[in-house]
């Protein structure tokens, strides 16, 4: 698969230290960076820190908070933006376009679409999970209650042959069909709407 977009987000520690033109240094608690990683301006020369200052300590009875790492995403797509391939610290998440896998308002899928969810199968092997979520989506294009059911059946289908290549007795799936709801892209447009329909099949990554 040809690679088209590849994002990297790097974690961040849950506490960021604020340097104020005083020289005193301040501690807050902070959930993100508050501009996208690699725009921040370059560092300038350094600041004198007196270790004395009353500003560094922190009030009585205040903790800081304890510092927690983000997961990291590594998101790979094709050049056709039929298939997309998310990587996270926890779980592999394969998002197939509904056109790659089956024909207009059709849940029967065709002999390409089981070769590639037959490759999808062979990752799960590698990763040895036992717990596979398959999730089937539409645009918002008919009834809400149409789009509900098709997703279901397209998801049971592709579960049918992740079933059939997964031999180990052990191995669960949670199948849904959430019809429209969580879009990925605008649905006003026919690109939004053709990433939109899709089936997502995600599982645990194995534990290095």
């Amino acid at each position: 698969m040809a690679a088209k977009h590849f994002s990297l987000i790097v974690s961040a520690a849950a506490l960021a230290v604020t340097i104020h033109l005083n020289g005193a240094v301040s501690a807050h608690a902070d959930e993100g960076p508050s501009v996208p990683p690699g725009t921040e301006p370059s560092a300038g020369a350094p600041v004198k820190v007196d270790p004395n200052d009353p500003d560094l300590k922190l009030p009585e009875g205040a903790t800081l908070a304890e510092p927690k790492v983000l997961d990291i995403k590594q998101v790979v797509e094709d050049q056709s933006g039929d298939e997309r391939r998310e990587d996270t610290n926890a779980d592999v998440k394969f998002a197939l376009q509904a056109e790659v896998l089956f024909g207009k308002d059709s849940a029967k899928l065709s002999g390409q679409a089981k070769a590639r969810i037959s490759a999808i199968a062979e990752e799960i092997k590698a990763q040895n999970a036992t717990k596979i979520r398959v999730f089937g989506f539409t645009d918002n294009l008919g009834s809400s209650a149409h789009g509900d059911v098709l997703s279901r059946k397209r998801a049971d289908a592709v579960q049918n042959v992740l079933d059939q290549e997964l031999t180990d007795a052990g191995v669960t799936y949670e199948v849904r069909g959430y019809g429209e709801q969580y879009p990925i892209a605008d649905n006003a447009t026919e690109t939004g709407r053709k990433k939109n329909r899709r089936v997502e099949v995600s599982f645990p990554r194995q534990e290095s």
